[in-house]
C-alpha cells in the first residue's frame, strides 16, 4: 500500500490526538511508520485516541502549535521524513465562541509550523491539511477547483483562507527553488464521519451516543443534506499526496481537494435510518423522533471538483455510502456494546477499507 513509503519513515502528525489524526496515526502504524505526535490536549471525553492506547504506541508530545520554540524542538529533534499538519481548532460553533483563538490556531499554528520548517536541513516531504471552506463561498452549484478564490464569509472559513494564504506566500518565498530538501502541498477536504469521533455539535456523534444508553434521538433538520464521506477517504487522499510528492518535486507548492464519490448525497433521515439498521432496533422509529422541521439552508455545503487529484495523482474515493455507513456505526456498536480491542477493531476496518481499495483496482492501492 502507498508503495510501503511510508514504512520505517519517520512521520511527525500535528493534531495526532483529534479524530482524523488518531486514524491517520493508526493507519500509519499500520503501514509501519514511526510516529511522532503533536496535540495541545485530549480534545474529547471519551477520547478514540486514549481508548486505542496510541499514547504508548507513538512518541507522544503536548505541545500547543502556538508555541513557536517548543514546536521548533520537536520537530528538528524527531527529524521526520514526512509531515503531516492536522492540527486546528475545526469546530464551526467554537469559531463564533472564540474567534480569536480560531484565528491563532489556524492562521498563526500553520505560520509557525511552517517557520519551523526553515530550521529542517534533510529532506521532509509536507501535507498541510486545511478543509474545503477555505473557498470563498459564491453560491455556485458546480464544485469548487483549486484556483478557485479562498476566503470566507464566517470565523472559521476566514482562518482556513488564511491558512492556504499563508502557506503559499512560505513556499514562494523559502521553500521555491533555493531550498529543495523541503517539499509541500496543501490537501482540502469536507466534513466526514467515523467511528470514533466525539466531537460537539455532530449528529452521528449525538446517535451514537444517544443509541448507546438506548435512548430516542431528536432531530429536527431531518430534510438537511450533505455528502456523508467515511474519515479514511481524505486520509487515503493525504497518503496518496505525501507519496507522490516524495518522488516529484514539480508538485512542489500544490493544492489538491479530496472529496466523496457523487452518490454519498443523503438526507440526515435517511442516514439515521441507515445507521440504525446495524443496531439492535426492533423498529426504525426507537432510533429517532423528528421534533420539528426547520428549513435548511444549504449556502454552507461546498461541493469539490477532484479532478486534480484523479489526473494527476491517480485518486479516487473507494467507498460507496452503504460501505461508509456500516464501517461507522460497526465501530460505535462494537465499542459500545461488545468488549473489544479497539485498536485491533480499528486495525481491521482499515484493512477492510484497503482491501476494497485493491479490489477494485484503484490506482493509488497498487504498489508498484
Amino acid at each position: 500500500m502507498f508503495n510501503d513509503i511510508y514504512r520505517n519513515k519517520k512521520v511527525l502528525i500535528t493534531g495526532h490526538t483529534g479524530f482524523k489524526g488518531t486514524w491517520l496515526t493508526s493507519w500509519l502504524l499500520k503501514l509501519g511508520a514511526d510516529v511522532c505526535g503533536v496535540s495541545d490536549a485530549i480534545p474529547t471525553e471519551p477520547s478514540m485516541f486514549l481508548e486505542l492506547g496510541l499514547d504508548q504506541k507513538i512518541s507522544h508530545n503536548f505541545c500547543d502549535i502556538r508555541d513557536l520554540e517548543k514546536l521548533r524542538k520537536i520537530i528538528v529533534d524527531f527529524e521526520p521524513d514526512f509531515l503531516f499538519h492536522l492540527a486546528a481548532q475545526a469546530i464551526v460553533s467554537v469559531s463564533y465562541e472564540d474567534p480569536i483563538g480560531t484565528i491563532s490556531t489556524n492562521v498563526m499554528g500553520t505560520a509557525n509550523v511552517l517557520e519551523c520548517l526553515r530550521s529542517i536541513k534533510h529532506d521532509c516531504t509536507v501535507v498541510m491539511i486545511t478543509s474545503d471552506k477555505c473557498y470563498e463561498n459564491v453560491e455556485w452549484e458546480w464544485g469548487y477547483k483549486e484556483t478557485d478564490a479562498v476566503g470566507g464569509r464566517d470565523i472559521y472559513s476566514g482562518s482556513k483562507g488564511a491558512a492556504e494564504v499563508i502557506f503559499h506566500s512560505y513556499q514562494q518565498s523559502f521553500f521555491n527553488n533555493n531550498n529543495k530538501n523541503i517539499r509541500m502541498a496543501t490537501g482540502r477536504a469536507g466534513n466526514v464521519i467515523g467511528g470514533g469521533d466525539w466531537a460537539k455539535d455532530r449528529i452521528v456523534v449525538d446517535c451514537m451516543k444517544y443509541w448507546s444508553e438506548d435512548k430516542i434521538v431528536e432531530i429536527r433538520s431531518p430534510s438537511a443534506t450533505r455528502p456523508w464521506q467515511h474519515v479514511l477517504e481524505p486520509l487515503s487522499g493525504y497518503l496518496t499526496l505525501g507519496m507522490q510528492l516524495h518522488s516529484d518535486y514539480l508538485m512542489n507548492g500544490q493544492s489538491y481537494n479530496f472529496g466523496p464519490k457523487s452518490e454519498q448525497n443523503r438526507t440526515v433521515l435517511q442516514l439515521l435510518e441507515d445507521l440504525s439498521e446495524h443496531w439492535d432496533f426492533k423498529n426504525v422509529t426507537d432510533a429517532y423522533t423528528v421534533t420539528d422541521n426547520i428549513p435548511f439552508h444549504e449556502a454552507g455545503l461546498l461541493k469539490l471538483n477532484c479532478d486534480k487529484a484523479l489526473f494527476h495523482l491517480k485518486w479516487e474515493a473507494n467507498l460507496y455510502y452503504n460501505e461508509c455507513v456500516k464501517l461507522v456505526s460497526e465501530w460505535y456498536y462494537s465499542f459500545y456494546k461488545k468488549e473489544v480491542d479497539m485498536f485491533e477493531f480499528t486495525m481491521k476496518q482499515i484493512q477492510c477499507y484497503e482491501n476494497s481499495a485493491v479490489n477494485r483496482n484503484l490506482t493509488w492501492a497498487e504498489d508498484k
